[in-house]
């Protein structure tokens, strides 16, 4: 193992949910019990924990049992997987949904059904590991562009598609960013890839349930060039596992030929069943995506007003960039004394010099919460 400084040691914690959906429980360096507000996790609309998911699980453990049992070709498919899949595409107005055990799995699967050692992928510069280790793994040639640079991105496809006018190229973006809280012009990203007669894999995992038309996604509405959407149900949708959303040929696609969906056992019915109730909860609450993005600009207004940057972005996701380890290690430490749970971001999940303080805002997360926050950050 390569000697890491003691800045960039990673140490787990463990937590245990507290009165409120916005408090956790744990325990301090010095072993001491400790309640802090969470704005760390990636609950965004505070679904974890909410009664009608919990009896929906409840419910498909007594009728389904605790584990699917097999792969969905084998003994694994059950109604709720088909239920689930079948809502989800409605919604999403996508031919097939097709679920999977984690968001890293979903992704690996849609990068090789659209990439082979002979393709060029062209990703932004800061997308999530996962679609990487998916270009890896289809041995295509991996480009990079700057972080939401159109420009580049057009040199790079222009140059792409003349030195091979025969085979289409993947452009890979995430559409909400999960360490910058930025998000990514997927319309115009959308407009050169059809220009350049490009593929576009639009990874929604982070927005998807806030973010987009009712929080279904930044490229809903957009399916020309955008064969594949990826995105999960642990983050908004408050429960576990992901999907892929694609047309009818993909699908079949990846069904018939996708090790990541073949060979694995199938999502927990209970999972399924926790995760279609978000679904129906958010589509009766249309409007908590667009309330959740009301807070976050309002908290990025007063971080400037206090002296800070800006935070770029709009979604519920907000990075404080520091630069050094031990800065942004001070300042979390700084805010858990006050009874405020962030966390510092360092390389490798971030850029070197870019280490940070990611801010989540949920949707129940208490003003007293906003207020301790600006407080301490006031102290430079």
């Amino acid at each position: 193992m390569p000697e890491v400084s003691n800045a960039r040691i990673r140490k787990l914690r463990t937590w245990i949910p507290g009165k409120s959906s916005s408090e956790l429980i744990g325990v301090d360096e010095n072993k001491n019990k400790i309640t802090l507000m969470d704005l760390a996790s990636n609950d965004y609309l505070d679904l974890a924990r909410h009664p009608l998911l919990i009896e929906a699980a409840k419910h498909t453990l007594e009728t389904d049992g605790v584990g699917s049992g097999g792969s969905r070709f084998i003994t694994g498919s059950r109604n709720i997987h088909q239920k689930l899949e079948t809502n989800l595409a409605e919604w999403l107005n996508r031919d097939i949904v097709l679920l999977y055990p984690s968001g890293f799995q979903a992704n690996l699967a849609a990068v090789l059904a659209l990439a082979d050692r002979h393709t060029t992928v062209i990703c932004d510069r800061l997308i999530h590991h996962s679609l990487l280790v998916g270009v890896q793994a289809s041995r295509a040639k991996l480009i990079r562009f700057r972080h939401n640079n159109l420009f580049e991105l057009e040199l790079l496809l222009k140059q792409t598609r003349q030195r091979n006018p025969h085979k289409r190229p993947l452009v890979i973006t995430e559409s909400l960013f999960s360490m910058e809280g930025t998000t990514a012009p997927i319309k115009e990203i959308s407009k050169l890839c059809i220009k350049y007669d490009s593929k576009l894999l639009i990874d929604e995992a982070h927005a998807f349930g806030v973010m987009g038309p009712e929080g279904r996604g930044e490229s809903f509405g957009i399916k020309e060039p955008i064969p594949i959407i990826s995105g999960t149900f642990g983050k908004a949708f408050g429960s576990g596992g992901a999907f892929l959303a694609t047309d009818k040929v993909t699908g079949e696609n990846l069904i018939q030929n996708c090790g990541a969906f073949r060979y694995t056992t199938a999502l927990a019915p209970s999972i399924c069943a926790s995760a279609l109730a978000a679904l129906n909860l958010i589509k009766s609450n249309p409007n908590w995506g667009r309330k959740l993005q009301e807070k976050s600009i309002a908290l990025r207004d007063e971080l400037s007003q206090i002296g800070w940057q800006r935070p770029l972005g709009e979604g519920p996701i907000i990075s404080i960039i520091l630069g050094s380890d031990e800065l942004s290690i001070n300042y979390q430490r700084k805010l858990e004394a006050q009874g405020l749970l962030t966390v510092a971001i360092r390389p490798p999940t971030v850029p070197e010099g870019k280490s940070r303080l990611r801010i989540v805002i949920k949707r129940n997360t208490p003003v007293q919460a906003f207020e301790k926050l600006i407080k301490v950050l006031k102290i430079q």
